[in-house]
């Protein structure tokens, strides 16, 4: 690329970069400003009497802890199912052969290019007819159906990309089916578990619809659908409780990211075959 190009290419970046962050930088702009200037007709880039008041308010709300409980639980389970589901059946798609292989995976690619809404009143209908709803497990299994066939279609990328004679010499070393898996194919496909936990971690903690749907009671509501309380039909909405209770429920999502990346480039460095 000539420097002429390389400079179109850096600015185009900027400006896109630029307008990727302005949302993120309004809305931690308007957590910090006190209601006047939340309300006034005239931006203002920078506050001009910051405040935590706006903090304080998202904290104080009743249900903020019992919300924040139920989140954490609810994505921990659909992270840990997704990636523990996933890596088996990945394992098995990408190493036996066996009938009805290529037919599962149509299937899974299908299943994926489905929309959430789509699944939504057939999964309402299949929870309510064996008592699910309001539960727990009927979020669970719902975000995990969403997820699973991602994870599994990327993890069995990785699967792919490891030699089979990796796997052959261990077996001649006496090494067990689960001793493969577990010791030699799983370090080497931790980019990928990696990628599969990020995606499964921020499809459940951002998602409102579902939990909306299929829990029903509000001690039992996950944080996103806590952010809809700022919103009254008769005081109309606290625009700056708002932006600060987005700041608090976005602080997990960008540190579970920056702890995973670190992890990434390990499994990385880990997974590395040595000559």
């Amino acid at each position: 690329m000539t420097h002429r190009g390389r400079r179109v290419a850096g600015t185009l970046a900027a400006i896109f970069c630029l307008v990727w962050l302005f949302p993120v930088y309004w809305m931690v702009n308007t957590a910090f400003k006190p209601r006047p200037e939340v309300m006034t007709a005239t931006p203002h880039f920078l506050p001009a009497h910051p405040t935590l008041d706006n903090f304080v308010t998202a904290v104080g709300q009743p249900q903020f802890l019992t919300n924040l409980r139920n989140s954490v639980v609810v994505v921990t389970l659909t992270v840990v199912a997704s990636v523990v589901l996933g890596i088996f059946a990945a394992a098995a798609l990408s190493r036996f052969r066996f009938p009805g292989r290529r037919t599962i995976m149509v299937v899974i690619l299908a299943v994926q290019m489905l929309p959430g809404t789509a699944l939504l009143i057939p999964m309402f209908v299949m929870f309510n007819s064996i008592d699910l709803l309001g539960t727990y497990l009927a979020l669970v299994l719902a975000y995990v159906a969403t997820v699973l066939p991602f994870s599994i279609w990327v993890m069995r990328g990785f699967f792919v990309a490891v030699p089979a004679e990796v796997e052959q010499a261990a077996q001649l070393d006496g090494a067990s089916t689960w001793a493969v898996l577990t010791r030699v194919l799983f370090p080497l496909v931790a980019p990928g578990v990696v990628a599969t936990g990020i995606f499964a971690f921020i499809a459940a903690w951002n998602d409102y619809l579902f939990a909306y749907t299929f829990l029903q009671d509000q001690s039992r509501y996950t944080l996103p659908v806590w952010l809809a309380s700022f919103t009254n039909p008769h005081t109309g909405t606290d625009f700056g409780g708002q932006m600060a209770a987005s700041v608090l429920f976005s602080l997990p999502v960008v540190g579970f990211f920056l702890f995973i990346q670190r992890n990434l480039v390990a499994g990385m460095s880990a997974g590395a075959v040595k000559g």
